[in-house]
Order: structure tokens, then C-alpha cells, then sequence
């Protein structure tokens, strides 16, 4: 039966652990994007008005619900360097399951069920980042992104977390990027 211990790791799950879940996903991608070269990186938490910010972090009022990152130029703009990127996100998770899963076998950490969480929540996010489709917004995943830019089919250099902007198209650009995030 669901009680109310069952509403406290919920709680704890949707407004602890699954944003930092995302934080570790997005680092991914910024990761990548900074050892090809991005220029002016960040990472937003959340959507809404933004809250606070620090070093290139934008914590937005409804910091549990999604996230994005964003980057504009590359000095090393490829293919490879772009799939790198899309699968960043996907790499941080994957480690972080390994990591956790690592130190809790290890006696390090105690197991528990806020890992158990972490673990399952970074699952999540590994698969419906990689799976292969398009999210209502028209954005595709990072999966479908890969399979788009392996192709040479995928122009607009976006997935449902990743921004990418041209230095031309920032300022004519710049009013409906704010309006789309708000």
C-alpha cells in the first residue's frame, strides 16, 4: 500500500533527486560542448522565471520540471564533435549509475532507497533522452538528434535539452528565445 512514508521519498525523489539528475545530465552535454570549444555555456534548471544564478547556472522557479543548456559557437563543429554533445547528457547518467551503484556494492555509501531513487531516476532519463523521437515541441531527442546529424540530416543543431546558437542568429533571435523559456 502507498502511506505516507511513500509521500516523503516521492517528495524527496521529484524535488531532490531528479533535479540533480538533470544537473548531472546537462553537465554532460556543457562538458562536451566545452572540449569543443563552446563559447558562452550554460545550464538552466528548471522553467519559469529564473530564481538565482551562479557561474553559468540559471535555477528557475519550477527547478524540478526539466532544464536545458545552451552554447553558441563551436571551434571544433563536426559530426563527431556534435554526437559527442547530444550523448554527453547520457554519458554523466550512465556514469553516475555506475558511480553510485560502484560505491554502494563497495560499502562506501549505505544503501538506500534515496540511491535506489538515483539510480532509477537516472535510468529514466538515460532512456527517454537516447530514445529516438520527436518531443511535442517538434524538438527531437538527443537519441534522434544523433541519428539526424550521423545522417547529415540534423541543421538546426537543437534536442529537447541542447540550445545551440549561431553568433548571427543571437540577436534576431534573442526576444523569442526568452519568450520560449519563460
Amino acid at each position: 500500500m502507498f502511506g505516507f512514508g511513500d509521500i516523503i521519498k516521492f517528495l524527496i525523489s521529484f524535488f531532490v533527486i531528479l533535479p540533480m539528475v538533470t544537473l548531472i545530465h546537462l553537465s554532460g552535454h556543457i562538458f562536451f560542448a566545452t572540449l569543443f570549444g563552446g563559447s558562452e555555456k550554460k545550464i538552466k534548471i528548471g522553467c519559469g522565471p529564473i530564481v538565482c544564478s551562479f557561474w553559468n547556472v540559471e535555477l528557475r522557479r519550477y527547478y524540478f520540471w526539466n532544464g536545458a543548456c545552451e552554447f553558441k559557437s563551436l571551434r571544433h563543429d563536426n559530426r563527431v564533435t556534435n554526437t559527442f554533445i547530444y550523448l554527453g547528457g547520457s554519458l554523466f547518467n550512465l556514469a553516475g549509475i555506475f558511480l553510485i551503484q560502484n560505491l554502494v556494492s563497495e560499502g562506501i555509501l549505505d544503501k538506500s532507497v534515496f540511491w535506489d531513487q538515483f539510480i532509477y531516476f537516472s535510468f529514466y532519463m538515460l532512456f527517454f533522452s537516447l530514445f529516438p523521437m520527436d518531443f511535442s515541441d517538434g524538438s527531437p531527442s538527443d537519441g534522434k538528434a544523433v541519428v539526424l546529424t550521423l545522417k547529415n540530416q540534423h541543421e538546426r543543431k537543437i534536442s529537447d535539452d541542447i540550445q545551440f546558437r549561431k553568433i548571427e542568429e543571437q540577436n534576431e533571435s534573442k526576444e523569442t528565445f526568452k519568450d520560449h523559456n519563460n
